[in-house]
């Protein structure tokens, strides 16, 4: 049995209908949920790794490719997503596995897949092969696609020192002038989150940019004293 197969089997046995309905409407959710809970979502990912083990990477890419287009259920998208992140494959992270998760940023196409791929999946890819993933992350800075975009606003979420400036600025600088919402809110997440590494570098860049929108210069300042 894959793990594929294994851990749709277990999604469906903890499925919980009273739940399903209320978590598809506040994800706004066209795919139903089958109601399972992070936690127990958690679980049961972890023992269907544990019990149907990728012998090869290209298995590996081909489970995880094949659960998120066959899924039928949020969850089983979710799960797809989890083993890509599994610590026993972490030695699989390479360049070439990021157009999986451009497939899941751009089929995905709201905030709970995305943020997940982007901080978690393309930052890490980011931070270890600069020279094959930035030229990509900044071609979305600019892409007419808002997940792609949003995904070059906060990959860097979890870089702290090593946060590439010259790239945030970029992307921040690409889609300052966009109203949509989740652009909005991302630069201000992403500035958030770097003014724990380097309040000064961030002050100045807000002051340095007078059209940031407010919600984006309310949320970079909000643990500054300013906003």
């Amino acid at each position: 049995m894959s793990y594929a197969v294994a851990v749709r089997a277990a999604l469906a046995a903890a499925a919980d209908p009273a739940k399903a309905e209320g978590m598809r409407r506040y994800m706004k959710s066209e795919m139903p949920f089958l109601g399972v809970a992070k936690p127990e979502r958690a679980r049961l990912v972890r023992d269907a790794i544990a019990a149907h083990p990728c012998a090869t990477k290209d298995e590996w890419l081909a489970e995880a490719r094949g659960l998120w287009r066959g899924a039928v259920h949020r969850e089983e998208r979710y799960a797809a997503t989890d083993l890509t992140g599994a610590r026993r494959y972490a030695g699989w992270q390479t360049a070439d596995v990021l157009p999986l998760y451009e497939e899941f940023i751009v089929t995905g196409a709201w905030w709970d897949h995305v943020d997940e791929v982007a901080a978690h999946r393309v930052g890490p890819l980011l931070r270890a092969f600069p020279d094959e993933i930035t030229p990509v992350v900044r071609a979305w800075a600019t892409d007419p696609d808002r997940w792609r975009r949003r995904t070059s606003l906060i990959c860097q979420l979890a870089a702290k020192a090593d946060l590439d400036t010259d790239l945030l600025t970029h992307a921040i600088e690409s889609t300052q002038d966009d109203q949509d919402f989740f652009l909005r809110k991302a630069i201000g997440w992403a500035l958030r989150q770097h003014a724990r590494v380097d309040p000064d570098w961030v002050r100045a860049f807000v002051d340095g940019h007078p059209r940031l929108s407010p919600l984006s210069r309310r949320e970079a300042l909000k643990h500054l004293g300013g906003g």
